[in-house]
């Protein structure tokens, strides 16, 4: 059964953008973004869901250590999600206004 159709929105296309820049938890996207973390927590969630973003729990002792929570760390996953990202960079140009911000014809560093 084929996914539904991905909501693009531009707080989606700049949290895909952050991620792509090696931005990897919540608070950190946010920073990065201005967004509020409710949104950037939200827009990860359905990124995971859908398949595009994959978030794992660090270990507890790094985070102990530091005297915080642990982090979940995302990643982009796949084509489909390279394609989102695309597909990003060409509805939003302003993109390249965000940390790690380039157009897709630009490629990858």
């Amino acid at each position: 059964m084929p996914m539904p159709a991905f909501r693009m929105t531009y707080p989606t296309a700049m949290v895909l953008q952050a991620l792509d820049a090696g931005y990897r938890y919540g608070f950190e996207i946010a920073d990065a973004t201005g967004l509020r973390p409710g949104s950037v927590y939200h827009v990860l969630r359905r990124l995971e869901d859908g398949g595009h973003a994959e978030g794992e729990w660090e270990p507890p002792d790094p985070a102990h250590r530091e005297g915080r929570p642990p982090r979940r760390y995302y990643r982009l996953t796949g084509e489909e999600a390279r394609a989102l990202l695309d597909e990003a960079r060409r509805r939003f140009p302003s993109l390249a206004d965000v940390p790690g911000g380039r157009s897709a014809e630009e490629g990858r560093a």
